[in-house]
């Protein structure tokens, strides 16, 4: 279950992890208010008014904007409100903008540039241990670095009987070339991040980027986060937090009858009782139209025959 950006920044903060403060609305008239309340608890002068939909790279697709003043405010969530924002991670006619976040302005001037970060906490399936991920190169597509860069990604693995160890924590904040201050911050913010995957039964947590503010301070801009469906029966608050209307109203119809469904493309449908069933018939079925249906059959027919004798 994948949740909002403001919602995975609010889980990730109950334990402790830094974030980039915000406040959701759903109007234009909200969405001032949210600034001008951001602007009494944190003092912020501008803000970032971000569209939340399930997908990356909102900013591509002009969903993620920053307003220097509360008429700016206004006419931007007045305009990524209600947009089908299309992004390298929607459907081809994009999603549906129901609500967006205001952020305050953690870019301020100070002793030190800013720099960000790039960090995620998932399972590598090949060797079943949690991995965190992380690279100098934040801001940008983690895919574009792995191909161009591969040499600045970093990769830490996490005895599940250990956990995250000191001095993996501080290797990670070496590694991303960070120390005094700094260093501490970060050391702090890894281990709360993997406590928080951990503790709340998470299968991806995706922080793109992590910054480091010119004060030195270590907090998440972003957040996409990924909830382990079979844990959710652990999790009624965070299951709480689903919106129904970021998924295929089709798959969610199936989900209430207790069938697993997945909406493709094509005309050529398939159901079985196994993955592995699933992806034999789906392999032999490489046409459209009439011959793939023709297939399909013939599969279908052989199979069912197989079952019965």
């Amino acid at each position: 279950m994948n949740l909002h950006e403001y919602q995975g920044k609010e889980l990730l903060n109950s334990f402790g992890v830094r974030i980039q403060r915000g406040i959701v609305a759903d109007s234009s008239e909200k969405a001032v208010a949210a600034a001008k309340k951001l602007t009494e608890d944190t003092g912020t002068g501008w803000w970032i008014v971000k569209a939340q939909i399930h997908a990356g790279g909102r900013g591509k697709g002009g969903g993620v904007k920053l307003a220097k003043n509360l008429e700016q405010v206004a006419s931007i969530s007045n305009d990524i409100l209600g947009m089908m924002l299309i992004t390298p991670q929607t459907p081809p006619e994009g999603k549906f903008v129901n609500q967006v976040l205001v952020a305050e302005d953690v870019y301020y001037p100070g002793d030190n540039e800013p720099k960000e970060y790039y960090m995620s906490v998932l399972l590598n399936r090949a060797t079943s241990k949690n991995m965190i991920m992380y690279s100098t190169e934040g801001g940008m597509d983690i895919e574009a670095v792995a191909e161009n860069t591969p040499h600045l990604i970093f990769t830490e693995e996490i005895d599940p009987l250990l956990g995250l160890l000191p001095f993996q924590a501080r290797k990670i904040a070496f590694n991303l070339g960070l120390s005094g201050g700094a260093m501490k911050e970060m050391v702090k913010f890894v281990t709360s991040l993997y406590t928080a995957y951990v503790k709340s039964d998470s299968s991806l947590f995706e922080i793109n980027p992590v910054l480091k503010t010119s004060d030195d301070k270590i907090l998440a801009v972003d957040a996409k986060v990924s909830i382990d469906d079979s844990a959710l029966f652990r999790h009624k608050d965070l299951a709480a937090l689903r919106d129904l209307r970021e998924e295929n109203a089709i798959e969610v119809e199936a989900n209430e009858a207790g069938l697993n469904y997945v909406d493709l493309d094509g005309n050529v449908g398939c159901m079985v009782n196994g993955a592995g069933l699933a992806m034999s018939t789906m392999d032999l079925i490489k046409q459209s139209g009439d011959d793939g249906i023709f297939i399909g059959h013939k599969v279908f027919k052989a199979i069912h025959t197989m079952l019965v004798n």
